[in-house]
């Protein structure tokens, strides 16, 4: 039986996004259009938090770790990014990168400021703290733990995979996922910020390497089961080269649920807009097809959850999330079902039939 509360006020609401990567910061940069909001607005967010995967190895991030023993900076550096003002001058100084071969070259001045600061202070989540304070982000950001952890990946034939680098192009082949080490904690903090949300969103992003390691890390899942939030699982656009090959959505929860069967989602969105004839020919070439458009969910998958089909998509080049527009459906899965369904957001159909 779910325990989650569907909101009675609509208004000043505590929310929680949790992963990594573009994923996440896009989502983050259409909610934050909605924090502090006025009060005219049907909904809006009084708290918005984030639970940032730390795993990464690889780029600026994975050499910063490797010289100076910190916690990768890139998608806590991208979330701050997100939430930040999009005009603001030291937005995009964070998202400048070096350019050429030397020692600078491919390095973010956002991951270089992320670093200098933690070794001033001493400590990585204070950095992250004051960093975000110097863009004026309109949220929380909470590295998933403060410990050093690295993915590992038991393939079926035995073999074990180091570095979510080297893990991103193993997918289909992983047999069981895992920290390294597996006891890592997260910030209390974290933990406060998931008993206290109204709704927790698990994606859009990498499957292995951005919605699994926050996830796994110690005492996370529980309260995520535990809290009385709308759970919310978003779905992605695309699959993966090399990490989710031939996925479907369905089959995206399902591996979700595979690592923490305690979480009980109530709802799951999924783009149900096509892409271009061109996109489909471009990410084909690179071995990319498009999920959630041909039926791949079915409720017999998602015991318990509603299913939302929206058009998601935004109208770029590149196949990506329309941020605000699927803010607005987050927004709505803070509703009970009758009250959102009134509403006449131009993005939504809700699937009809309810999973029991």
């Amino acid at each position: 039986m779910k325990n989650h509360i569907f909101s009675q006020n609509l208004n000043g609401l505590n929310l929680v996004s949790i992963g990594g990567g573009n994923g996440l910061s896009c989502l983050l940069s259409g909610l934050k259009r909605f924090v502090g909001a006025t009060k005219l607005e049907p909904v809006w967010i009084e708290k918005l938090s984030a639970i940032v995967a730390v795993s990464d190895d690889g780029g600026s991030s994975g050499r910063l770790r490797d010289e100076l023993q910190m916690l990768p900076p890139g998608d806590i550096r991208n979330c701050m990014v997100a939430l930040s003002e999009d005009s603001s001058l030291l937005s995009k100084l964070f998202k400048y990168r070096f350019r050429g071969n030397g020692e600078l070259g491919g390095h973010s001045f956002g991951n270089l400021f992320l670093a200098a600061l933690t070794e001033i202070t001493g400590d990585f989540s204070e950095a992250v703290k004051i960093s975000s304070e110097i863009l004026a982000s309109k949220g929380h950001i909470y590295p998933a733990t403060m410990e050093d952890v690295r993915l590992v990946a038991e393939l079926h034939d035995g073999e074990m995979i180091y570095g979510e680098t080297n893990i991103g192009k193993m997918g289909n082949q992983i047999k069981r996922l895992r920290l390294e080490p597996e006891q890592c904690h997260p910030l209390p903090e974290t933990i406060d910020a998931i008993y206290e949300a109204d709704i927790i969103t698990i994606g859009p992003g990498s499957l292995y390497t951005s919605l699994l390691p926050p996830i796994l890390v110690k005492g996370v899942t529980e309260a995520i089961a535990n809290s009385c939030a709308v759970k919310v699982f978003i779905c992605n656009l695309m699959t993966q080269p090399g990490e989710t090959d031939g996925y479907s959505s369905r089959k995206h929860l399902e591996k979700i649920r595979e690592y923490a069967p305690a979480i009980d989602f109530d709802y799951v969105i999924v783009n149900n807009r096509p892409i271009s004839e061109k996109q489909a020919q471009k990410y084909s070439q690179e071995g990319a097809e498009q999920i959630g458009v041909r039926g791949s969910i079915s409720p017999e998958t998602i015991e318990g959850a509603e299913i939302i089909y929206g058009n998601l998509l935004d109208d770029g080049e590149k196949v990506r999330h329309n941020s605000e527009k699927l803010a607005q459906v987050v927004l709505l899965c803070s509703m009970k079902p009758s009250l959102s369904k009134s509403l006449t957001y131009d993005t939504i159909q809700w699937q009809t039939q309810h999973v029991n």
